[in-house]
């Protein structure tokens, strides 16, 4: 009896499965199950980047930049800068337009010229003999307009002149005396130079002959490029 009833409960429970699985299927949920695991795959899924376009730089050549109607005809204002010269010991500050009015009266030195004022310096230097260090040195247009900037010669301020930034007196043939800059590691002079070369009207072509006579102290003879006119006449 009880193989029986085994028997019976087994049919009666694979009806029942039977009948379970049409009920899926009728509801299609498998379908469904389906469709939500695909759905969450593709969510997982990292979307690709948006490429991003190149910025192309803009040629300034080809298009310049834009100004005001306003101002668009009316000339570019010019620059300053600020620079410290000396004055007697005092740092006085004072402002030079970038227009460089000095370069418009600039004197060239012909060849002739600037080999005659040579000669007469080097005869000089051999005049005034070996008693203090002594060099010559010739003035080009860096010199005495523009940047006035007046680079010595490297071995003689190794030799003689401080290590480190120094005041240097400028004694002139008159015995009147200027302050400047020396600047030790660009072994030359700076502030101070450019208002000793406008004082002694120095240009193109001139050449100068310095004798250190003190530790910071140099007697510096100016032969004019134009003193070789006067061999002319």
């Amino acid at each position: 009896m009880a193989a029986v009833a085994m028997s019976s409960y087994e049919e009666q429970r694979q009806r029942q499965v039977e009948a379970n699985k049409r009920k899926l299927e009728e509801l299609q949920l498998h379908h469904l199950s389906a469709a939500v695991r695909e759905a969450a795959t593709a969510a997982a899924k990292p979307s690709p980047a948006k490429k991003r376009k190149a910025r192309v730089p803009r040629d300034a050549a080809a298009e310049p930049p834009r100004r005001s109607g306003r101002v668009a005809n009316l000339p570019e204002k010019p620059k300053y800068r600020e620079v410290e010269v000396l004055d007697f010991g005092r740092k006085v500050r004072r402002t030079y337009s970038s227009g460089r009015k000095d370069l418009e009266n600039r004197v060239y030195a012909t060849d002739e010229e600037r080999s005659h004022a040579i000669t007469k310096a080097e005869e000089l230097e051999e005049e005034l003999g070996t008693s203090f260090p002594i060099f010559v040195k010739p003035m080009t247009q860096s010199h005495v307009t523009g940047g006035f900037w007046l680079g010595l010669p490297t071995p003689f301020c190794r030799k003689h002149l401080p290590k480190r930034d120094e005041h240097i007196t400028l004694v002139d043939e008159e015995d009147d005396e200027s302050d400047t800059l020396y600047l030790a590691r660009k072994a030359g002079l700076s502030a101070g130079w450019r208002g000793f070369a406008i004082d002694h009207k120095l240009v193109d072509g001139d050449c100068l002959v310095f004798q250190l006579i003190e530790r910071t102290k140099f007697k510096v003879y100016i032969i004019r490029a134009s003193s070789y006119h006067e061999n002319e006449d």
